[in-house]
């Protein structure tokens, strides 16, 4: 405290060297500081320690400190806050608080609001306009002890019976609303620690060159420097390069008492908080932000905790990824990224999004990007390529289901990697993409894995698992889990690597391959190798995969962002077939992942023997991720299984490996069927019944495994969407 009151002396010092003038106090500042002329306004509740941080923060810049409290309210009503709020109410204290503000000015100070400030509009807007809102979230417990200790038993606003937890927690939405950059408080946080991180957010928040993408394949320092931000990669999808984009400076590393924090907050408010530390307030502003997440994962969701974890037995736990709309893992993602997409969206130009499918993505896409506002909609078109004899039924209906607007669902005679390898040519084929440019005003885009936007939320679903296990006692945090994932494109793996460079504490990733295994074989012998190899189909179909691309984003991790090694990689893979790494490589590998593989055999003898131990049903993929997980990972830590589909989407599977009699035709029928056979849990995906009644039978459209065909399905679908008369 000795340190502080120095501070305290220095800065009060400083005060005579500013200016006042007029009425309405005036502060001007003369020094050069990080956002010019502006000021860095911190915000919180009562007892976050807004004035000692802002005094600390303010010595550290040479800048004067202005606390509302002290210098604005009392100078103007020449008594102490509190008096004024007993002589008036608090009704009229918080207007007349917030008059004061209006009539207040200053430049290049910092500023300590009042708890209460952010009640009121026109002094907040006021506040804005003229500097940089430093949100300090500061743990409610951490707030009681502190205004106990201060003996403050009552706050501006709370009324008689409302207590002072209630309060807060309704102030929240206040800061919430008018912040620009949020400082998160870990429990224990010292007033220095704050104020480091304060200086760093301002900092960030100046420095918006520091955070761009780079694309897999860059080799050359100098295109690496060219300027891509998070709004560019959104919009683009895929690098020009046919690489894929990642953060040139990797994720931000989070400190295990803001992990703390998070342990305790919902699936939104973790959501929001990883992802403000994620995109750049300056690509996305942390008021639309929050409006987007908590759109994204709200009653559309059928659990209220999102992706909740629940026991299976032993040291394994299931994450239920299929609480969303469409019953898949998907949905946590595309919920949120056409959002992303609509807000990043240049002016003038329309977009179509390209997506192959092996099954889920289609449905899950059509239903996010559905959810956009009419006007966002308008600009926008989705058409998702699947191959048509490569889903399950129910998967198909979902998909036909989307008819209406700017959507369109297109089987096609082949396998996932022929859709997914054309829909890449043509974003590669300057030609074909100048000319929808030219000819319609139309440009490609791509919601598939491959856009980081994608892939992104998915990081948010494998930290929110293991904080769950950290609020129930299972794990302290810092020791381990492993994660096993049902493995096809490598997107979820690899967001799980990214949980895990960001602080989460996964000792393996786990990655359990149908007998397709081609990822396995990869993780086991360094060799990818495509020559003579047929994808087979399985009772796993959105794992059906043999070229999986999210792999080069791990290859890149793995190998410190050697872009010319990813690019000679790939480049003969697309051109030979095949590629082999440098055992180095290998072992750096297989020191972050594992890798088996399940018989169709085992996947559904794994289902029957869990229904029967406990009544819980599995989906095929979740039964892989089971079957691999009880073969390689060692019972030393908990293990979550990535359950990534509702077991309804694949009925006929499941009703094969539960030996169930008389399995009706009808998709509907068949859900309610397995309904009544879970005894136990989970419970019938109430949306997807829904949809599948909606969906009818009526046809659709189907291409040869054509590049020629695909290409003329895009620019119908181009004429149809942004071609229109009247």
């Amino acid at each position: 405290m000795a340190s502080l009151s120095v501070c305290w002396r220095v800065i009060r010092a400083a005060r005579f060297h500013i200016s006042q003038f007029s009425t309405s106090k005036s502060w001007i500042c003369t020094r050069t500081v990080p956002l010019g002329d502006k000021n860095i306004v911190l915000m919180g509740p009562p007892g976050a320690g807004k004035t000692t941080v802002g005094r600390v923060v303010a010595h550290r810049l040479g800048l004067p400190v202005v606390d509302v409290d002290d210098d604005v309210l009392e100078a103007t009503w020449k008594m102490p806050v509190a008096a004024k709020l007993t002589s008036v109410g608090g009704e009229r204290f918080l207007e007349e608080e917030g008059q004061a503000l209006c009539n207040f000015s200053a430049s290049g100070c910092v500023i300590s609001l009042s708890g209460s400030n952010p009640l009121h509009a026109a002094a907040m807007q006021h506040v804005r306009h003229s500097g940089l809102v430093v949100y300090l979230d500061v743990d409610s417990e951490d707030i009681m002890q502190r205004l106990n200790s201060m003996k403050v038993n009552r706050i501006v606003g709370q009324e008689g019976g409302m207590s002072m937890r209630d309060i807060l927690q309704y102030r929240r939405q206040f800061y919430e609303k008018w912040l620009d950059v949020r400082v998160l408080c870990g429990t224990g946080d010292t007033v220095e620690d704050v104020a480091e991180k304060v200086l760093k957010a301002v900092e960030r928040h100046q420095t918006h060159a520091a955070e761009t993408y780079v694309s897999t394949r860059c080799d050359d320092l100098a295109l690496c420097d060219h300027k891509t931000y998070f709004s560019d990669v959104v919009v683009e999808g895929l690098a020009t390069d046919g690489g894929l984009y990642v953060p040139k400076n990797g994720l931000p590393k989070i400190h295990a008492r803001e992990w703390l924090r998070l342990a305790d907050m919902s699936y939104p408010e973790r959501a929001l908080v990883l992802l403000e530390k994620c995109i750049h307030p300056l690509d996305v502003c942390a008021l639309d932000l929050r409006t987007m997440v908590f759109k994204s994962y709200g009653s559309n969701f059928a659990s209220e905790a999102v992706a909740p974890v629940k026991h299976l037995g032993g040291n394994q736990y299931v994450q239920e990824l299929f609480h969303g709309p469409t019953a898949s893992f998907k949905d946590l993602a595309l919920q949120l990224m056409p959002q992303l997409f609509a807000h990043c969206l240049p002016p003038m130009c329309n977009y179509l999004i390209l997506v192959a499918t092996s099954g889920d993505t289609g449905s899950a896409v059509l239903s996010g990007f559905s959810r956009l506002d009419r006007v966002d909609r308008h600009k926008t078109g989705v058409l998702v390529f699947f191959p048509e004899d490569g889903v399950s039924v129910i998967q198909k209906l979902q998909m036909l289901n989307y008819r209406e607007g700017n959507a369109r669902a297109v089987g096609v005679r082949s396998d996932f990697d022929f859709c997914q390898r054309n829909i890449k040519r043509m974003f590669g084929e300057s030609g074909l993409t100048g000319h929808l440019a030219v000819e319609y005003g139309t440009i490609l885009s791509t919601a598939n894995s491959i856009n980081w936007a994608r892939l992104l939320p998915q990081v948010v679903y494998h930290s929110s698992a293991y904080l769950d296990l950290c609020r129930d006692g299972v794990v302290a945090f810092g020791e381990p889990v492993d994660v096993c994932i049902p493995t096809g494109n490598f997107g979820n793996a690899m967001s799980a690597v990214y949980a895990k460079q960001m602080g989460i504490p996964i000792r393996k990733v786990i990655c359990a391959s149908n007998h397709n295994r081609i990822v396995m074989d990869f993780i086991t012998t360094g060799e990818y190798d495509l020559r003579g190899r047929l994808l087979k189909p399985s009772h796993s179909p959105a794992i059906d995969i043999l070229k999986s691309s999210n792999l080069e984003r791990f290859i890149h991790h793995v190998s410190d962002g050697d872009g010319r090694l990813v690019q000679e990689l790939f480049t003969r893979l697309d051109r030979e077939q095949h590629f082999q790494i440098s055992k180095p490589l290998l072992s750096r590998i297989q020191q972050e992942v594992l890798a088996g593989w399940c018989s169709e055999d085992d996947c559904l003898a794994a289902i029957r023997t869990l229904h029967t131990q406990t009544g819980y049903v599995m989906d095929t993929h979740t039964a892989v991720a089971k079957v691999v997980a009880d073969r390689l990972q060692d019972s030393s830590c908990p293990v979550v299984l990535c359950s990534t589909a509702h077991y309804g989407k694949f009925a006929p599977a499941v009703f094969k490996a539960l030996q169930v009699q008389d399995v009706p035709e009808d998709p509907v029928e068949q859900l309610q069927k397995l309904g009544r056979s879970a005894t136990s849990r989970p419970e019938t995906h109430a949306d997807m019944m829904r949809s599948l009644g909606q969906s009818g039978r009526r046809g659709h459209a189907v291409c040869q495994a054509e590049y020629g065909e695909m290409v003329e399905q895009v620019e119908s679908m181009i004429q149809d969407c942004f071609m229109k008369v009247g």
